[in-house]
């Protein structure tokens, strides 16, 4: 073998992360063909596949995870700067975001195969405030899937190996992994849940900075999330509150104002409520979402102005 295929070869792991790494920073690199290329080597016995793969989704998660972090500190400055190759950089940037928004997972994990998209996702990710756990899973399993396809491709022939052996011999090891990135997903769901609901703890709002606030003409939009047979017991509500049932958002949430500060209360322990519809609300766009702190209970404690729950209402609440 000639010296320099040798010294290609003893340090084509070495090569492949650096040049996968610098890809993804950047750099106008051909990865997918060094990809068919490095798979043809493992089926020729000089690398191994699996090695090969791993090395390549490693040096995606570094790169990637860097423009994530500018996306989520920096902003759309970023996306613009990725785009201004294009013609209509704005419309490049709206058009990022739009695709992010509706298809959050699968853009992460298929953005590799889709040229000139495939480094916006990462920015985009952090932009849109998604946890670094759960997009690091994610484009993990997009890294996989892409630098996995065209490995094979290459070292399915120099291997000649017939696809159904190759499907045979990989069929646990492809089931392990799609186990795994349910599972993973499945956390990191759970785990973003949980944290939101801890931060919506820490960002709760008292009586008293409610009772400010409406004094300062501030006009926080207050949504009192009881159940209508709770008003049988206590029909009175915060002043100036808007009765909303959880179940009636869906038909109800353009009534809530995306420019004012939306306070929720209810009266169940830990604002549970509260904590469940807040999460409902930013799904759809409403950030500025506080459950109040005791809900109507500590309201109505410190006697602070109530409105009478009239009769006609409360007739229908009964019905």
């Amino acid at each position: 073998m000639n010296p320099q295929v040798q010294d290609i070869v003893r340090h084509g792991y070495l090569w492949l992360f650096l040049a996968a790494l610098l890809e993804r920073l950047g750099l106008p690199l051909l990865m997918t063909p060094l990809m068919v290329a490095a798979g043809a080597v493992a089926g020729l016995g000089d690398l191994n596949l699996i090695a090969i793969i791993a090395v390549a989704v490693v040096a995606c998660e570094i790169g990637d995870l860097v423009w994530y972090e500018l996306g989520r500190h920096e902003g759309s400055s970023v996306l613009r700067l990725l785009c201004k190759i294009s013609l209509e950089p704005d419309s490049c940037v709206r058009r990022s975001e739009d695709a992010f928004a509706r298809h959050t997972n699968s853009s992460l994990i298929f953005s590799k195969f889709v040229p000139g998209v495939g480094r916006l996702a990462g920015p985009v990710a952090g932009m849109t405030g998604m946890a670094r756990e759960r997009f690091l899973l994610l484009n993990a399993v997009g890294s996989l899937l892409w630098t996995a396809g065209f490995a094979l491709l290459g070292y399915i022939p120099a291997k000649k190996l017939p696809i159904d052996l190759l499907l045979e011999r990989t069929a646990g090891w492809l089931f392990i992994l799609l186990v795994a990135a349910i599972a993973g997903n499945v956390v990191g769901k759970y785990v973003q849940r949980r944290r939101f609901i801890r931060s919506l703890r820490v960002s709760r709002m008292t009586v008293d900075e409610l009772k400010a606030a409406i004094d300062r003409g501030e006009q926080p939009f207050i949504v009192d999330l009881r159940h209508s047979l709770e008003f049988l017991v206590n029909p009175r509500t915060v002043s100036t509150a808007v009765r909303i049932s959880p179940d009636e958002l869906p038909l109800r949430h353009a009534e809530i104002p995306r420019d004012r500060e939306v306070v929720l209360y209810c009266t169940c322990p830990s604002e549970a409520t509260s904590a469940k519809v807040a999460m409902e609300l930013k799904k759809i766009g409403i950030t500025r979402v506080r459950p109040l702190m005791g809900g109507l209970q500590a309201w109505e404690s410190q006697g602070y102005p109530m409105d009478d729950f009239y009769h006609e209402e409360e007739a229908k609440a009964a019905s």
